[in-house]
């Protein structure tokens, strides 16, 4: 699980792959993780009302979710507590399950091209 961030606050995140903490189907952790990264979506696009850039392959176990640009400020807010809120929620199920969670932040740079920009086309709203 990957939070993007900058000094500004976060952007989004990635979740990838399956926590194999048991057969699928009986995966606590993965079943815990899919419900809160899950959540969180909604609260952004739901609540918050914002149109993110989501990629999502349940298979592969993928769900990846960008702030859209421009952002009022307020909605900026809202943001940044949803995703702290699911950034504590997953560090508390890390020091549970620290085998089958990994949960870090990595450097997102507005300004510069990153992988989410890249893959644009597959991007849902």
């Amino acid at each position: 699980m990957e939070f993007f961030r900058s000094k500004r606050g976060c952007f989004g995140f990635k979740a990838r792959g399956h926590a194999r903490f048991a057969d699928p189907g009986k995966d606590i952790v993965c079943a815990a993780v899919s419900a809160l990264t899950q959540t969180a979506v909604l609260g952004l696009t739901e609540v918050v009302d914002l149109q993110c850039r989501i990629q999502r392959e349940d298979r592969a176990g993928l769900l990846d979710c960008l702030l859209p640009d421009g952002l009022a400020d307020e909605q900026w807010k809202q943001a940044q507590l949803i995703f702290e809120v699911l950034y504590a929620g997953l560090k508390a199920m890390e020091k549970e399950y620290k085998r089958f969670i990994r949960v870090k932040e990595v450097p997102y740079r507005e300004n510069e091209s990153s992988a989410f920009r890249h893959q644009k086309r597959r991007w849902k709203h």
